[in-house]
């Protein structure tokens, strides 16, 4: 089964009000040519979940621009001053999350598992509104599984049934986050036919990923 779809008709795919799952690192490795293709056909009110807020001007950084994103759930805004101007202006609602207890709530959201307990945050306010649970006299944080309705990825190798291959550290949150939603889009940075990837290199296998898009725009 060949996946390859044309950008305009996986853009169509993340309707208005979505909750999305973004990776890439410091604008590393994001599916720019999906993002641009969100920026273009102004998917808006958008709910995303990635690692960082990017950097002004790239990957992320484009969709806060053009205010698309109404919620953006993240380990840190640092990088990128205008999210945390919109933050205090209030046009943009922003959950701030350790960067392990992210990657590990959206493993369990694609493992189906109930939680993850950590200490990471018990005492302060990353605690707030939260369960605590005590073990062997210590205290936890139940952590909950973190879902998606759309995930878009870049590979850098994906063959055209979707098994993807990831160049080095470029990997970073694409593992988990292939997992964690109902739709997979991946970006191809080079598309290959089936058997092109060594099986023993192959890190998102097909079975997770539903379309694929060339990088580009290229079909």
């Amino acid at each position: 089964m060949n996946k390859v779809i044309p950008l305009e008709q996986a853009v169509h795919m993340v309707r208005e009000g979505a909750t999305v799952m973004i990776n890439g690192f410091m604008s590393v490795k994001t599916p720019d040519t999906l993002i641009d293709g969100l920026v273009a056909e102004g998917v808006g009110n958008l709910t995303v979940i990635s690692n960082d807020a990017s950097v002004p001007g790239k990957g992320i950084g484009k969709l806060l621009t053009a205010g698309l994103i109404r919620k953006l759930v993240t380990s840190h805004i640092g990088l990128n001053p205008e999210a945390a101007t919109r933050m205090h202006a209030g046009s943009l609602e922003v959950e701030l999350i350790p960067q392990g207890t992210l990657v590990e709530r959206i493993r369990c959201g694609g493992a189906g598992l109930g939680g993850v307990l950590t200490p990471t945050g018990v005492g302060t306010s990353v605690q707030e509104g939260k369960q605590v649970i005590l073990v062997d006299g210590k205290e936890y944080l139940l952590e909950k599984p973190m879902h998606a309705d759309v995930t878009l990825l870049r590979g850098s190798v994906v063959d055209t049934l979707g098994n993807v291959y990831y160049r080095g550290t470029t990997k970073n949150f694409s593992l988990v986050m292939a997992m964690a939603a109902d739709l997979v889009i991946a970006e191809a940075e080079k598309l290959v036919e089936p058997g092109e990837i060594d099986p023993d290199l192959v890190m998102t296998p097909c079975l997770f990923v539903d379309y694929i898009v060339v990088a580009g725009g290229a079909q």
